[in-house]
């Protein structure tokens, strides 16, 4: 079955076929380190996480690259409100860049611990001024851009295909725009800008042709994904939060720029949920009902208690496309089910020695992963077979560290045991029901509780 994922602009599932076999391009929308990463925002690194390691499967070379805003992103997702790096330096009286390297250090610190693995490139923007500047020419060549005392615009009024991502009709979005436009300069409330000017209080700021100043929060991605993947790329993914302002403006000034698409697979991770609403950095102090710790990063959950895996299988109960809500109580089911993986055993494998239903079993955990990155259905296709060994292959797409965490295990499943499991799956297979419950017993006996599955007998020491 080839890998299919689902395309926003298309709005449908397509099969994935990249530009270049075997190489498999990806850009992700990466962190602003303004401030620590949220769970919500570290549950849409996971989505994209499993997608690099699902193309890697797949047997694709990818070529990865995530930004690293340092400036440009206002404290609204268009052009309004403050520079977010500027607001957080004045908050802790450091300068934007001490943020900046504070920041991306501690986001980092977190991904590893959720095993998210670390993108081939991943570009800070105030590295890449010069790239932006290049491309704003470009569009000024072209027609696209005017000048205010403001900055430097793209006209939206130029391009015939804006919005087209989120299927925006412009006079009704420029309306419901009105309400947040700060700028009278702007000739169209849609129109976004390219270069901020006329900031005198802006730490950050460089040379332009236009004046000194710093780049717009969209061209960043323009700029550095285009440098590192080209004109045109496989895959670009985000939070759905993207879709109207930020893609939508990304996809205008790069292909007005260039005159080529600008990306064929778009991908966006729905929200994570709490207390009925979407988390956000604003809620870092968020409390629960019941006076259990406050959680809200990374570092809360592991001082509650919680193993970072443990957040991350629990990512895997819904659909990346789906809403998830978070709750102790959630969490705390996620960390007994990654328990019951990792106390599997390499010695009772229920298909160890049948790789006919090895092969079965496989592929039907394999569509379920190529079906759009259907992880929660591979995660329970894989529970319900409890076999070690296929839970391991999988790990190379799930990131749970299963080998190495039940070779951690104390009380590993000894050979007795694994004996008495293949002898009760003999029973079994020959309908001798009495022998099988007898060897139940037995190893209730040993301290073990025992499942029937599909597959076959399972064991768990109680300990565990």
């Amino acid at each position: 079955m080839p890998l299919s994922i689902y395309n926003t602009m298309t709005r449908r599932k397509e099969e994935f076929v990249p530009l270049s076999p075997p190489l498999a391009t990806l850009y992700c929308c990466g962190p602003t380190v303004y401030n620590y990463a949220h769970i919500g925002n570290l549950r849409t690194y996971v989505f994209e996480d499993v997608l690099r390691r699902t193309l890697r499967f797949s047997g694709y070379e990818v070529r990865h690259v995530m930004n690293i805003t340092d400036v440009g992103h206002m404290t609204s997702d268009a052009d309004d409100g403050d520079d977010k790096m500027q607001t957080a330096a004045a908050r802790e009286n450091k300068t934007p860049w001490e943020i900046a390297l504070f920041y991306e250090a501690a986001f980092f610190k977190d991904t590893d611990r959720l095993n998210i693995e670390r993108p081939e490139v991943t570009p800070r923007a105030t590295g890449h001024v010069a790239e932006m500047i290049g491309i704003i020419k470009r569009l000024e060549e072209n027609g696209y851009t005017y000048v205010t005392s403001e900055g430097v615009y793209f006209d939206t009024s130029r391009d015939d295909e804006y919005g087209k991502l989120a299927r925006l009709q412009l006079d009704k979005q420029r309306t419901s725009r009105d309400e947040v436009v700060s700028d009278e300069t702007k000739r169209n409330p849609s129109d976004f800008v390219l270069w901020f000017l006329n900031k005198p209080s802006h730490i950050m700021k460089w040379e332009s042709p236009w004046g000194t100043g710093y780049p717009g929060w969209h061209i960043e991605c323009s700029a550095m994904s285009m440098k590192y993947l080209g004109d045109t790329f496989d895959i670009h993914c985000g939070g759905v939060d993207h879709i109207p302002v930020h893609h939508t403006n990304e996809i205008a000034q790069s292909e007005c720029a260039t005159h080529h698409p600008f990306v064929n697979y778009w991908m966006h991770g729905e929200f994570l949920l709490m207390n009925g609403g979407k988390l956000s950095k604003s809620k870092l102090t968020q409390q629960t009902d019941d006076q259990r710790p406050k959680i809200s990063t990374l570092q809360t959950l592991i001082d509650a208690g919680y193993d970072p895996l443990a957040y991350r299988y629990f990512c895997f109960q819904a659909h990346y496309r789906s809403e998830l809500n978070f709750s102790l109580e959630a969490m705390d089911a996620a960390t007994s089910g990654l328990r019951r993986v990792y106390s599997l055993s390499p010695n009772s494998d229920p298909l160890s020695g049948d790789p006919t239903a090895y092969a079965a079993a496989r592929e039907r955990v394999l569509n379920a992963v190529y079906d759009d990155l259907g992880i929660p259905q591979a995660v329970g296709l894989l529970n319900s077979y409890g076999s070690f060994s296929l839970w391991c292959e999988f790990d190379a797409i799930l990131g749970l560290d299963i080998a190495e965490r039940v070779a951690r295990q104390p009380d590993a499943i000894p050979e007795q045991v694994a004996q008495l499991v293949a002898s009760r799956n003999e029973a079994r297979k020959a309908k001798d029901w009495a022998k099988s419950d007898q060897i139940r017993n037995e190893l209730i006996a040993l301290g073990y509780e025992v499942g029937d599955g599909p597959t076959g007998t399972t064991v768990r020491s109680k300990a565990l």
